[in-house]
């Protein structure tokens, strides 16, 4: 465990005492990508709001995620329960992710319409060279060939099943759909596999991010002989949603697309959105200096004088130019209309305390009545994959739930089809 297991001690020590801003300061590149300054403190002040000041901080313990990072949870104990602040430290030292997990073992359990008899697994490796990363094939059982299904995580360095505390949704998701007769391939993402190659890059884009990876996997999945090669689709969930669009521009065997809670508006705008939101659940004026700076940085990232040479401390999360540059000019509305694929659009509840109704009337606008376009709107909250949990909250994914089965089954007639 070594110097991880005391990092992660100090970050522990560091929330219990509010000093969120040496916490951020740790933050590596994937991280400060899906967490506003701001976040930390927001988040922290709604688990102390619940179960009360902190009482001690216990021992780390550690385990290897691979050969640059190790997953270490340190558990608080606090005066009306506990939690458990789990996080990814890389060789630098550096935070590679970040979570405040219930008190107590994580578990994550089957969903009730998930019938592992149904299918087997078996590991995979997606990509080639120094970022080719480990995937899970789930296949059905019985005569094929099968429809396919490629899925992509939301925005951060997530792993195949896009773990958080003790939910998987892509997991929920594969096992689902393999229950209901879909072949599905999931994977960790460079970010979460490779995060010191990746950091160590500044050109690093979110094409990069997405792009090569999942090619290789719908590549993948169409050669297995029980898998239908024209029946292969792109499954992408929030930032994952927002790349599939250029998944089929990049691949033109992709047989269509599944949007989950795509994002439409531009993310240096989507993240002062965010951190006003979260600035409001501990106001005052480190949240009114982070809202000033993330304003400041989104309208740098909107200047067409912005130039790959500007410095990324200048810019959101600490993202490079390339990385804004490349960002600032795809649309995924209109990269969706150009590859005129199949497409199912779904959209739910409320995110950040806003309406999700400015990126779904994006999508609408462009698509909605269009052959082969059918777009649906849920009523599961959360970033569309839980049912009835309320808005997306940092702490929002802190109880074990599964995806909800109404979007499951949405998912799997229309694959199926």
């Amino acid at each position: 465990m070594g110097d991880a297991g005391a990092i992660a001690a100090g970050v522990a020590r560091a929330l219990r005492d509010g000093r969120f801003a040496e916490v951020e300061a740790l933050f590596a590149a994937p991280l400060r990508a899906v967490a506003p300054a701001g976040a930390v403190g927001a988040a922290w002040a709604a688990e102390i709001a619940r179960h009360g000041p902190v009482t001690s901080v216990g021992d780390p313990a550690a385990e290897p995620l691979g050969t640059d990072l190790t997953r270490v949870s340190v558990p608080v104990a606090c005066e009306r329960g506990a939690l458990t602040v789990v996080m990814s430290v890389d060789g630098a030292g550096l935070l590679n992710g970040l979570r405040l997990a219930p008190g107590g073992a994580e578990a994550w359990s089957p969903p009730p319409y998930a019938d592992p008899s149904a299918f087997e697994e078996r590991e995979v490796t997606v990509g080639s060279g120094p970022l080719a990363v480990p995937g899970t094939l789930t296949l059905p059982r019985g005569a094929g060939p099968h429809p396919g299904a490629v899925l992509l995580a939301g925005g951060g360095p997530f792993d195949r099943d896009a773990t958080s505390g003790p939910n998987k949704p892509l997991k929920d998701l594969a096992w689902g759909l393999a229950t209901s007769g879909v072949a599905v391939l999931r994977f960790d993402k460079a970010t979460c596999a490779h995060p010191a190659e990746v950091a160590a890059d500044p050109a690093f884009t979110m094409a990069d991010e997405y792009v090569p990876h999942a090619v290789a996997a719908v590549r993948l999945l169409r050669d297995d002989p029980a898998v239908d090669a024209g029946r292969v689709f792109v499954l992408g969930h929030s930032m994952g949603g927002k790349a599939a669009p250029r998944v089929a521009a990049a691949e033109p065997s992709v047989a269509g697309l599944v949007i989950m809670a795509g994002d439409a508006q531009p993310m240096h705008e989507a993240a002062v959105r965010v951190t006003r939101y979260l600035a409001s659940l501990d106001p005052g004026p480190d949240a009114d200096a982070a809202v000033a700076a993330i304003t400041r940085q989104a309208a740098r990232v909107a200047d067409p004088a912005l130039s790959p040479a500007d410095p990324a401390a200048d810019l959101p999360f600490g993202l490079s130019a390339p990385y804004w540059l490349d960002m600032r000019s795809y649309d995924p509305v209109a990269t969706a209309l150009a590859v005129g694929k199949p497409m199912l659009i779904l959209q739910g509840g409320r995110d950040y305390q806003v309406t999700v109704e400015d990126d779904l009337s994006r999508w609408r606008a462009a698509l909605e009545g269009r052959p082969g376009v059918t777009v649906r709107v849920h009523a599961a909250d959360d970033h569309l994959f839980f049912p009835g949990t309320g808005p997306s909250t940092p702490a929002g994914y802190d109880r074990p739930q599964h995806v909800d089965p109404a979007v499951l089954d949405d998912i799997a007639a229309w694959l199926n089809a």
